[in-house]
């Protein structure tokens, strides 16, 4: 009874370390930049961590041309782009944090 007592301190501890550990990547993410581009980068758009655009650059070229609906088309692929890296970078860190193991729901904390 008292050896699981401890292993239940033990489990908690180490919860509550990777809640610290958690809360500050949360604050580190506001700080790191992702990019996605599309159509060989005449479209580039920057996000940061939580996902809010940073920065989008179209190539003066696309503005000419007047062809909206390809425009749309690359931003889209752009934010996607961007969006898919942004979340490999976020199951990286997440790994390091856990040390691999599966955290399900955890991992919702970060947004």
């Amino acid at each position: 009874m008292f050896k699981g007592l401890g292993q239940m301190a033990n489990l908690f501890k180490q919860a509550q370390e990777i809640g610290g550990k958690m809360q500050q990547l949360k604050e580190e993410m506001a700080n790191w930049r992702v990019q996605g581009a599309a159509g060989g980068g005449l479209v580039e758009v920057e996000i940061n961590g939580l996902g809010a655009a940073t920065s989008v650059k179209i190539d003066p070229s696309l503005m000419s041309g007047g062809d909206q609906e390809l425009l749309e088309s690359l931003l889209a692929g752009a934010i996607t782009q961007a969006n898919d890296r942004l979340k490999e970078r976020q199951a990286r860190e997440m790994s390091e944090i856990t040390g691999g193991m599966d955290m399900g729901a955890l991992g919702n904390m970060l947004g």
